[in-house]
């Protein structure tokens, strides 16, 4: 047990210290590892197993949607990127160039992606003849460069995975219904897969991608009080069709521009499985994304066929869960706390008592409740814990979340509840961005979302007293 003690305060306690209790669970779970380039990481094996499941869940989803992968170049030519002007000016201080080719210097400088929108633009407008040809659904998984000058692990690094999306539409209208049936899958995926309850809503100017018409906003609130951007969606219009020349014969063999789309996201989702559901114990897994679902600890494994029992049971679960057997030499308290610090949301305790009785015990993550289960229908009570687990660590997210939304009518109540409580504020606001900047530069809160699901708290702007027209989300962000 003394092992036990120590692993557990390795962690800093979240209330002490959050962001050092974030970097302290990433490093002892080994989700991922500084590496010898500023702002970039090595993720390690159970980091990666779990954008793993993200990846396969959501790419499940985009499929039944028609989407299709495929996979753009890394380098973008520079005479490119320049086609699309607020597209570039949007990402010019984070571009990383390419200046060489071994000692020779390049004609042109290659662009490492920020963002893949030109390469897809470039390779639809030779694919896209005809009405016939359209829509196009396509989506690549791979890696993008930023170069961030303050970085943290998951959140905000130098390069990041990601997916994004990239679709063309014969119409208007066909673009906006794929941007907010895609949103609504991100945000379908975070509540139902990550545990993670959302809100809605459509990004203001200042806010919106760049290039893009609208951008549409999935928003979650961490343990802190802080507010994580999820995904995005985003309506291109053909902004992007007229710059790259995007055109395609209609059914009336007149040539008309396109409507595209783009949406995305990427492994800061997993920061956010962290803060919204880590304790001060280590991490806490949805079940539906864990790595390992139950983890088998056999107890006095030195015991005549205790490691047998446990094996067999392991051959059974497997068949159904991730489960994983532990028969390693470590003591049983030990085990009790490495599976718990890396938020395996089952540990399951078979010893010679157990085998007996013909049962197991079944330890919950999410609130240590034990429950004795018989062997003979294990599988159909491991199943039952690990749904009400998962509908566990929603409900309280969701109350975590309601808990730090507040409303504020005026400017003074705004900053106060910004500076006291934090969390996400719900206020009115007139529209305009000068008072957007000055809520920026008075609280370092930003506007969050314009929720669909809109509120008439007042009929004036929080900020400047005049009409207003929206109730937005703002808070302070990672």
């Amino acid at each position: 047990m003394a092992d036990n003690k120590k692993l557990v305060e390795e962690i800093t306690p979240m209330g002490e210290d959050f962001a050092r209790w974030y970097t302290d669970i990433i490093k002892k779970t080994q989700l991922c590892e500084y590496s010898s380039v500023r702002g970039c990481m090595v993720i390690q094996p159970y980091g990666y197993a779990i954008w793993e499941n993200i990846q396969k869940g959501l790419d499940a989803r985009f499929k039944k949607t028609g989407v299709e992968n495929v996979y753009m170049p890394m380098f973008i030519p520079e005479s490119l990127l320049q086609r699309e002007k607020d597209h570039v000016e949007g990402f010019a201080p984070e571009v990383a160039w390419v200046t060489h080719g071994g000692n020779d210097e390049l004609q042109e400088r290659l662009c490492v992606r920020p963002t893949s929108e030109t390469l897809f633009c470039e390779h639809y407008s030779n694919i896209i003849r005809s009405y016939r040809d359209l829509p196009k659904l396509y989506n690549q998984w791979c890696s993008v460069v930023r170069w961030e000058k303050t970085t943290r692990p998951f959140l905000r690094s130098m390069e990041f995975l990601w997916q994004e999306g990239h679709t063309a539409h014969a119409t208007a209208e066909d673009a906006q219904e794929r941007t907010i049936q895609m949103l609504n899958v991100y945000a379908d995926f975070c509540e139902k897969e990550l545990a993670i309850p959302v809100i809605k809503g459509q990004k203001t100017e200042k806010e919106k991608f760049a290039g893009a018409n609208e951008t549409y906003t999935i928003e979650s609130l961490m343990h802190d009080g802080k507010a994580l951007q999820s995904g995005t969606s985003h309506n291109f219009g053909d902004g992007f069709a007229k710059a790259f020349g995007i055109q395609y014969l209609n059914d009336n063999n007149e040539l008309a521009y396109v409507h595209q789309t783009s949406w995305g996201m990427s492994t800061r989702i997993i920061g956010a499985i962290i803060m919204v559901h880590g304790d001060d114990a280590g991490l806490k897994l949805p079940p539906r994304i864990a790595p390992t679902q139950a983890v088998i600890v056999p107890i006095a494994q030195h015991k005549e066929g205790v490691l047998d029992a446990a094996g067999k049971l392991y051959e059974r679960l497997s068949d159904k869960f991730r489960v994983k057997l532990d028969d390693s030499d470590k003591s049983p308290g030990w085990k009790f706390s490495e599976y718990e610090m890396r938020g395996v949301p089952v540990r399951i305790e078979l010893g010679p008592k157990d085998i007996e009785k013909n049962q197991a015990v079944l330890v919950s993550r999410f609130d240590r409740s034990k429950t004795f289960v018989s062997l003979d229908n294990i599988e159909e009570e491991l199943s039952n814990l690990l749904d009400k687990i998962q509908q566990q660590m929603y409900d309280a997210a969701l109350q975590n979340r309601e808990s730090k939304t507040s409303s504020a009518v005026s400017y003074d109540e705004f900053k106060s509840i910004i500076e006291e409580k934090g969390g996400f504020v719900k206020a009115m606001w007139c529209g305009d961005e000068e008072c957007e900047n000055k809520i920026k530069e008075d609280t370092t809160a930003t506007s969050r979302c314009i929720p669909f699901e809109q509120e008439e708290l007042s009929d004036k702007c929080v900020c400047c007293g005049k009409p207003a027209k929206k109730m937005v989300y703002w808070g302070k962000a990672y």
